[in-house]
């Protein structure tokens, strides 16, 4: 949705939403399945990631009004995006053998933040997690997480409390107004 959006703000055509809706959701993913050498990237095996997207597009386009006046909701959405992402990004690093940590939380922040990132390039804006938010670090809370649970009770109390914890660090800096510092010039 918030590629979507994005792309609408930017005055895009039906085509550039789409493609919009769609990088945002599976460019970290796929960023990170050529990296490790996957034959082919999930979102390309299974179409319906790519349909998802497009639908949410589509929702976005017919609700758009309606959307942009609840703009204080969507970050809500965004932070169960960054933890469900930061968690399917361990779970597939630990699943293709990588279980060195400094290898799963990269792949697990890459997943979270990659396609947010890919949009604002593509927006030709400096991008969000460069900005100020605490995104990147919480997804990078997340994987550690990820690494202490799974370690001790295995991958599925590891994927739920990375897609918890990532979610929750997000929501309590948003809430709480948290941000990285910037170097003053």
């Amino acid at each position: 949705m918030s590629g979507a959006l994005t792309a609408i703000e930017k005055e895009l055509d039906y085509y550039g939403i789409a493609v919009f809706a769609i990088i945002t959701s599976v460019g970290g993913g796929i960023v990170r399945d050529v990296l490790i050498n996957r034959s082919l990237p999930a979102s390309f095996a299974n179409p319906s990631y790519a349909i998802i997207s497009i639908l949410s597009a589509a929702f976005v386009i017919a609700f758009y009004k309606k959307i942009h006046r609840m703009a204080k909701i969507l970050p809500l959405f965004d932070a169960v995006g960054l933890g469900a992402f930061t968690a399917i990004g361990a779970d597939v690093a630990i699943r293709e053998g990588f279980h060195q940590p400094f290898i799963v939380i990269t792949l697990a922040v890459l997943t979270g933040t990659g396609g947010g990132i890919i949009r604002d390039v593509f927006a030709k804006e400096i991008p969000y997690v460069f900005r100020k938010e605490v995104y990147a670090v919480a997804s990078i809370l997340g994987a550690v997480l990820f690494l202490a649970v799974y370690k001790m009770f295995g991958n599925e109390a590891a994927l739920y409390t990375c897609f918890v914890g990532t979610f929750l660090i997000r929501l309590f800096c948003m809430k709480n107004n948290i941000h990285l510092k910037k170097v003053s010039g």
